[in-house]
């Protein structure tokens, strides 16, 4: 096991603004964390040395999101659809490479 408890840490703003203002959560946020947590789990990658998906209140980038953050690199993401959540699944988290075209700058 590496000197980190997780090898990536995922937070996905799930924030639902209530005055109907731009932010993750009326955006598809928790739905496209569980989505995530379930890939994550089937592929047996959760747990202590490997992956854990959680949810986060505001990351204060609402006009940039739907967004997550993966520690410890510090790497944020926006995603559209499933198909980008497949996309970082693959890339970043099994195999460790930036998925530059839905990073965030």
């Amino acid at each position: 096991m590496t000197d980190q408890y997780f090898k990536h840490h995922v937070f996905f703003c799930t924030n639902q603004r209530d005055d109907g203002a731009k932010c993750c959560g009326a955006a598809g946020g928790q739905a496209m964390r569980d989505y995530l947590k379930k890939k994550v789990k089937q592929a047996d990658l959760n747990g202590p040395g490997q992956c854990r998906i959680n949810s986060a209140g505001c990351l204060d980038r609402c006009d940039e999101g739907p967004l997550l953050v993966v520690y410890p690199e510090g790497i944020w993401y926006t995603y559209v659809d499933e198909s980008d959540i497949d996309e970082i699944f693959e890339l970043h988290l099994k195999q460790g490479r930036i998925v530059e075209r839905l990073q965030l700058k």
